[in-house]
């Protein structure tokens, strides 16, 4: 049984002083109608009639109850009756305190009228008390639907709690499964394995986005395996017939050559070895693809509205022979290729957004094959290629859009191969080369637009390979070479156009190699060469239009090295020359 609860304590409290007080006061009431009522009526039967009609109707009740409630419903009434006929009374006596407690002037006998009237009051109070007993019916009715609705809630998150906790156990248990393929000795197993986490990452319940990370965690895992490097490929040796060796003699018709067994026994080994390396071949293809079809599965769900967007991708240290990733849009969270090596094949991001989130290549090796992000649109986030090594191969940034946000390759490395920027367009964030070094290989910024933003090659140092912004367009924004060194290769600024912006070469040293402006056009903006250094080398601005550049003059007048200038600058630099040569006094004597 349980024990009754607060509120159940203050309504016995109270029914325990009201009642007290309630017989105390009714009492006198009571003695005062029995005086008014005739000798001769029989109040005994009378009383005891009602009380056996009461026990009669409680009897009725207790029968037709079904539930226990019911008996407590009786209960609820009468005691709602007796706090009303108690607030009555208390109402009673208090108006008769109030007017100074009047004596009672008792009748001698009941008139019609009187009779009527003590009728008409009864039948009121019969009726104020149905109105009692109707307003606890309906309060316990409002209660009980409170209640029933408190259980029909709670019986729903029940329900909701266990499906969600089956739906997690089957979800576990296929993922499980899913995962088990992903280890078979069997390309083709590990195959349905990737299409069954796919597929279970995309009806993963509603709400529940960690499951669908974990998906692709799984998956990213797989690419991290350690990657076993293609065997040679069989066509690279063709089979050559064993002949057997020649010796001198001076016979004449000998027989058939000795050493016929050891040649079949070599040419067997030979034959198993090729056997051997094509099986190998073949099994790496088939286990190449798996790795390609995880690849392009990500790649299909980045390129979609899906719940794959905004997840954490991690590929670090990841080799990379090929992928097609083109398209997709990297718009939240992270995701790192870190360390990972793109050393053959074609790995394809043209057109993808970074729109979000960050995006690490730091220290990535591109050591073969292709990687192309032409068309990619950097458009917010952050996109880091910090100390990545560029040695050979092709990556491609061609018409690439740099409109927001920050790319950093500052302090990359690029002695091999080909990275091209051509046509890219660099109007907004901040594009960084600090640091790098450009000692090889080509670094193409043919026909590249800097409108606006920041694009900072402080500190590169170019001693080997091409680096070329031929027919560049500066019109905005802000291009620094501050304190970069020219001491090799060709850097070209040839038909490049300065008209708007700034462009920095305060404190560049050119000590080497050849750096070209032919054909360069200087008409607005600001190109600066404050306390640039020319101690070697070719610097050539031949064929060039429009202002001298800032500080070119003085630094040239310092210079240790040959620069080509202009006609029209040469002017220039010499009518500086002679504005600032002492003069020579005709009266001076000679020595």
């Amino acid at each position: 049984m349980r024990s009754p609860t607060p509120r159940q304590w203050t309504g016995i409290a109270l029914a325990a002083v009201a009642l007290p007080a309630l017989t105390a006061t009714a009492w006198p009431l009571l003695v005062f109608l029995r005086g008014l009522l005739p000798d001769d009526l029989p109040i005994g039967r009378i009383l005891l009639g009602a009380a056996l009609v009461a026990v009669l109707v409680i009897a009725a009740a207790l029968i037709r109850a079904q539930r226990r409630t019911s008996f407590r419903l009786w209960w609820l009434i009468l005691a709602a009756w007796a706090v009303a006929i108690g607030a009555v009374a208390g109402m009673v006596v208090l108006i008769w305190l109030v007017l100074g407690t009047p004596g009672l002037d008792l009748p001698t006998d009941l008139s019609p009228r009187a009779l009527d009237a003590i009728a008409t009051r009864a039948f009121a109070v019969v009726a104020g008390l149905g109105g009692v007993a109707l307003l606890v019916i309906h309060y316990r009715r409002q209660r009980t639907t409170e209640a029933d609705a408190v259980r029909a809630e709670a019986a729903n998150v029940r329900a909701e709690l266990a499906a969600e906790r089956e739906v997690a156990k089957l979800f576990t248990d296929t993922f499980d499964s899913a995962s088990d393929k992903l280890g078979s000795e069997h390309a083709a197993v590990r195959l349905a394995g990737v299409h069954a986490l796919a597929r279970l990452a995309d009806e993963a319940p509603e709400g529940r986005e960690d499951l669908v990370q974990m998906v692709i965690d799984v998956l990213c895992a797989y690419l991290r395996v350690p990657y076993t490097p293609s065997p040679d490929d069989p066509s690279e040796q063709p089979d050559r017939p064993v002949l057997p060796p020649v010796s001198p003699t001076t016979a004449v018709g000998l027989g058939p050559l000795h050493g016929t067994a050891p040649d079949e026994a070599r040419r067997e080994k030979q034959q198993a070895a090729q056997e051997e390396r094509r099986r190998r071949g073949l099994e790496f293809a088939s286990f190449r693809e798996v790795r390609h079809t995880i690849i392009r599965i990500i790649g299909n769900h980045l390129r979609e509205p899906t719940r794959w967007r905004g997840k954490n991708y991690d590929f670090t240290g990841v080799v990379f022979d090929g992928g097609d990733l083109h398209g997709a849009v990297f718009s939240a969270g992270t995701v790192g290729f870190g360390g990972a090596e793109f050393s053959g094949g074609t790995v394809d991001f043209g057109g993808a957004e970074f729109s979000g989130g960050r995006v690490d290549f730091g220290r990535a090796k591109f050591s073969g094959g292709t990687v192309n992000f032409g068309r990619a649109r950097f458009t917010g986030g952050e996109v880091s290629f910090h100390r990545a090594e560029f040695t050979s191969g092709t990556v491609n940034f061609g018409r690439a859009r740099f409109i927001r946000g920050e790319a950093n390759f500052d302090r990359a490395r690029f002695f091999g191969g080909t990275v091209g920027f051509g046509r890219a367009k660099f109007f907004g964030g901040t594009v960084g080369f600090g640091g790098a070094e450009f000692s090889g290989g080509t670094v193409d910024f043919n026909r590249a637009r800097f409108t606006s933003g920041t694009v900072g090659f402080g500190g590169a140092r170019f001693f080997g390979g091409t680096v070329d912004f031929g027919r560049a367009e500066f019109s905005g924004g802000e291009v620094s070479f501050h304190g970069a060194r020219f001491t090799g290769g060709r850097v070209d600024f040839g038909r490049a156009e300065f008209f708007g912006g700034t462009v920095d070469f305060g404190r560049a040293e050119f000590f080497g190699g050849t750096v070209g402006f032919g054909g360069a056009r200087f008409f607005g903006g600001t190109v600066d060469f404050g306390r640039a250094r020319f101690t070697g080398g070719e610097v050539s601005f031949e064929d060039v239009s429009g202002t001298c550049p800032n500080g070119l003059v003085e630094a040239i007048e310092r210079a240790e090295s040959v620069v080509a200038l202009p006609e029209h600058w040469q002017r220039t630099a010499e009518s500086r020359g002679k504005e600032g040569a002492p003069e020579t006094s005709a009266d001076a004597p000679d020595h």
